[in-house]
């Protein structure tokens, strides 16, 4: 059985290594913020949160439609959503409900503990089946759709009455009957646990109609005990492990569901406390890798959003057919905030969530790097300047074409004219490799330089500022000034 609900062909695979730079993106987006907000203080949601967000970078555009389309009938029907997941976590918890000690190693221990699990999975699958068949018709994604059908076929009423014979048969209240044969040395080989048909009490009460040959145990012997105990498990070896196989095929799937269904509640977590506050969400619209899209209304930084009682402000850009975004301006007014709000909804679309925003439309990147300055560091082995070309020497071996770069007043640890030539060194061939940039920087000479370009795979926004000094938060299409209220370095 599978679940299916991340991914229409395969498991999602929760300890998959995450991504290299991932304590740089968690660091420069802010990201427990969101994995927080998500988890709702559930730690085991925290961790599919971080692993679906962070990982989630890929080509498939399927897959984030497909993810969408399962999200939002979650969000019509959450109360469902949560029913499903409590199931799912019952299921796993079952296993620990048990004692199974040391006798866990026998084939005895083995066959009582996984009658014992399958007593415990058996009411908690049949409810998930009634859920199934109750529900099923609300849901309209492929994902819930393919999950209901699976459960109505899979968890059917013959289904449950054969594994309830089963269970009757393994208390072996007549006896196991075990069958071998003779091997070398006329010692036992291939014992097989054979099917017993049930008597009544009246044939049990009678004796035999046929000879037959018996041997009763003495209660003190206990070397025969032994003998008679290794006969036993050695009878129901095979069917100790093919009942331990299919409790834990069984556990393994509530494991799967759980997981997937955290990611879900972990969107309803976060568009509950969203709404509450009043802030607005969209499905973005995805475009494939190739093509350069990114234009939204009223994007704003989730995790901004989360921290504050008040309001965000949004910005809105038009930006496809764009490479190249630089952003300048005064100091404090929103350049850097804007910049988490690029990367974190990035991530956040491209895992097929919503997004902050009214609306919001942008092509998939095969890799999402930061390049963030960095405050000072007692413990640094070089300068600030040999660290960041380091960080960018990283960042570059592990680039692709259509990935998507952050700067955020990169290169400045040095004086503006030998910032400005790094930079536009670097930014250059990144810009020939097809390397979408949004750039926030003070270097006005690497700024101008580029605007004096008239490239037409380039926007330039600036931090609005206001005569008497108001920051406005809001980034405006205007070319970089030469002063920006920003630390200059000579």
């Amino acid at each position: 059985m599978k679940a299916f609900l991340l991914q229409k062909d395969r498991d999602f695979e929760l300890k998959s290594e995450l991504p290299w730079n991932e304590p740089a993106l968690s660091q420069d987006l802010e990201l427990d913020t969101l994995f927080y907000a998500m988890a709702g203080g559930d730690r085991f949601l925290f961790e599919v949160a971080k692993a679906a967000i962070v990982s989630s970078l890929s080509n498939d555009l399927d897959t984030i439609l497909y993810r969408q389309k399962v999200l939002k009938d979650g969000l019509r029907h959450p109360s469902i959503i949560r029913e499903l997941y409590a199931i799912a976590v019952e299921g796993v918890e079952s296993e620990k409900k048990g004692y199974w000690g040391l006798l866990a190693k026998y084939p005895v221990g083995i066959l009582n503990r996984s009658l014992e699990l399958l007593r415990l999975q058996i009411p908690i699958l049949t409810r998930l089946r009634q859920v199934a068949e109750d529900q099923a018709n609300k849901f309209e994604s492929e994902g819930f759709k393919t999950l209901f059908a699976m459960l109505s076929r899979e968890l059917s009423a013959e289904y449950f009455a054969s594994i309830q014979d089963h269970l009757n048969r393994l208390k072996f209240r007549d006896g196991a009957l075990i069958s071998a044969e003779l091997g070398k040395g006329n010692k036992g080989t291939n014992y097989v646990l054979r099917r017993t048909e049930r008597q009544s009490w009246l044939k049990r009460m009678l004796p035999p109609t046929e000879p037959v040959y018996s041997y009763h145990l003495h209660p003190r012997d206990d070397a025969g005990a032994r003998a008679l105990a290794e006969l036993n498990d050695r009878g129901i070896n095979l069917v100790a492990n093919a009942l331990a196989q299919s409790t834990d095929h069984i556990l393994s799937f509530f494991q799967m569901l759980r997981t997937e269904l955290a990611f879900y509640v972990g969107c309803l977590n976060l568009h509950h406390q969203l709404a509450r506050k009043g802030e607005p969400n969209c499905f973005p619209l995805p475009a494939h890798s190739g093509e350069r899209k990114h234009s939204f209304v009223g994007l704003y930084d989730v995790c901004l959003a989360l921290r504050l009682e008040q309001s965000v402000v949004g910005n809105d850009i038009a930006a496809d057919n764009k490479n190249l975004v630089v952003i300048t301006g005064a100091n404090q007014g929103g350049k850097s905030t804007f910049l988490r709000s690029i990367g974190s909804s990035q991530l956040m679309m491209q895992a097929g969530m919503f997004v902050p925003a009214n609306s919001f439309s942008a092509n998939i990147c095969n890799r999402l790097f930061t390049h963030y300055r960095r405050e000072e560091d007692v413990t640094m082995k070089s300068g600030k300047l040999d660290e960041e070309l380091s960080r960018m020497s990283e960042i570059v071996d592990d680039l692709t074409t259509d990935s998507l770069l952050l700067f955020n007043e990169s290169f400045a640890a040095t004086n503006e004219r030998e910032g400005s030539e790094i930079a536009r060194h670097i930014v250059s061939p990144l810009l020939e490799k097809r390397i979408k940039i949004f750039f926030v920087t003070h270097l006005y000479e690497f700024a101008r330089c580029l605007y004096d370009r008239k490239m037409e795979n380039a926007m330039f926004r600036r931090a609005e500022r206001q005569l008497d000094g108001t920051r406005t938060f809001k980034l405006v299409e205007g070319e970089p000034l030469e002063t920006s209220y920003g630390s200059r370095f000579v």
